[in-house]
């Protein structure tokens, strides 16, 4: 029989892992923000740091939030994990269109390592276009040291980025597999609360100063509290699809019919489509911004242009952003839950919809439900997104946390919760099945 004594201990081994993978998050993070601070061989931070306060609340003040100062110092770090993101992206979209990548997705754990191979290659090839694009810009707007050669300052500064990306990707599959949470996600998140300590004293300085009105300020801070319960509210909203299990009996034990349920999230694809539609808007803006500032005449008025109408506030990036969130959506949910098959698992598993036949009509019913979800979901994301940055151009209202930022934030906190419930749940789990196979062996033996 299991003492209190074999309980403390199982648990005290399972509070040791979690408490183990705790520390890998924490130090990962600090080498993430101490890597943020190392500046790339032959740029000009002071230069940098006026080209950002020349362009505060442009599209370049929401990349360096992203990644937490790393652009502001032209860190080895600046690209962050946007290479990384913008690959898997585009894995994900010919996985799901392309007879070889599905057929490798469908192989399980084989084929899943062997898209990250590929997403790994793409990666690499993503991160040295950008690098490159991004050093010829700096480069043609004066913000290299003067006396180095080009070709030197072109291998040396390339190949940091591209060393600071790839280290940001194998960083962030290290916190996934030891640490807890999602590596990428995590590594966004401590880019962006980074900040917000500044942010904070900013705005009590301000206030301080008579530049905003403390009832503004407290107007502000309760707006940031409705937003957030707003959002934690929607991502805990389910739709529950009645299921029923038929009567069954196998040898002499009858087993009474059952009734379960399947849970379908408003908001199935998280967080992600917001990653996506940001990384996807922000290319195309930056690279208008590097080449319309590196060159002349009516070529760079036209690109300037282009990043001036992506840029935040503006109409056009409105429309495209909440486009980009509301398709994202719908595609990262399409390609992550496959109603066939789940309907396919039902039947199975003796299960079926009530009032609907099982196989192909279950499908389509599940398909259905899904995609009305899907649109009040899409809907709701692009709100939040969009609501903040809507209240500092219209109202002035000083918002540090944009709606993606602060997307991002609330939901990385609540996968992180329930991540670290759910280790200590299985732990507890273990303990009582021990003492339970205990009790059992003990019974056993006594017979």
């Amino acid at each position: 029989m299991a003492t209190p004594g074999n309980m403390q201990v199982g648990n005290q081994k399972g509070l040791g892992e979690l408490w183990a993978r705790l520390k890998f998050l924490l130090l990962a993070i600090f080498i993430y923000r101490l890597g943020t601070h190392i500046p790339v061989p032959g740029i000009d931070p002071e230069q940098i740091a006026q080209m950002f306060n020349r362009n505060q609340g442009t599209f370049l003040g929401m990349l360096n939030m992203f990644s937490g100062g790393a652009w502001e110092r032209m860190s080895i770090l600046a690209l962050g994990i946007m290479p990384y993101i913008s690959a898997s992206i585009i894995m994900q979209m010919m996985a799901a269109v392309t007879p070889s990548l599905e057929a490798l997705k469908k192989e399980g754990e084989s084929g899943r390592r062997k898209i990250s191979q590929y997403t790994r290659y793409l990666t690499v090839a993503l991160a040295l276009i950008q690098a490159f694009v991004m050093v010829a810009g700096l480069a043609g707007q004066g913000m290299a040291y003067a006396g180095l050669a080009p070709l030197s300052f072109y291998v040396i500064a390339v190949t940091s980025l591209v060393t600071g990306a790839v280290f940001m990707m194998w960083l962030g599959e290290q916190v996934t597999e030891r640490g807890i949470g999602n590596g990428i996600s995590m590594l966004i998140f401590a880019g962006i609360v980074a900040g917000l300590p500044g942010a904070v004293g900013q705005a009590f300085e301000s206030a301080r100063q008579g530049d905003l009105h403390p009832i503004a300020l407290l107007a502000i801070g309760l707006a940031a509290v409705a937003i957030v319960w707003f959002v934690v509210r929607m991502e805990r909203g389910q739709r529950r699809i009645t299921i029923q299990y038929a009567r069954r009996q196998s040898g002499r034990q009858a087993y009474s019919a059952q009734t379960s349920h399947l849970p379908l999230k408003i908001n199935m694809a998280g967080v992600i489509p917001v990653i996506f539609a940001s990384s996807i808007l922000l290319f195309p803006a930056s690279i208008a911004q590097w080449f319309g500032n590196a060159s002349e005449g009516k070529t760079a008025v036209i690109l300037q242009e282009i990043a001036l109408a992506l840029g935040p506030g503006q109409w056009l990036n409105f429309v495209v952003f909440g486009a980009l969130i509301i398709l994202f959506c719908f595609v990262y949910t399409a390609m992550m839950y496959n109603p066939k098959e789940v309907a396919d698992n039902l039947k199975r598993g003796g299960a079926y919809i009530p009032g609907i036949r099982p196989g192909d009509q279950s499908a389509k019913y599940i398909d259905g439900v899904l995609t009305r979800l899907t649109v009040v979901g899409s809907l709701y994301i692009a709100a939040v997104a969009l609501l903040p940055q809507f209240l500092m151009v219209a109202a002035d209202v000083p918002f540090y946390l944009g709606g993606t930022s602060l997307l991002i934030v609330v939901v990385v906190v609540m996968d992180f919760m329930s991540q670290v419930q759910s280790h200590l749940m299985s732990h507890q789990y273990d303990s009582v099945m021990k003492k339970a196979n205990l009790q059992s062996y003990g019974k056993g033996a006594t017979r």
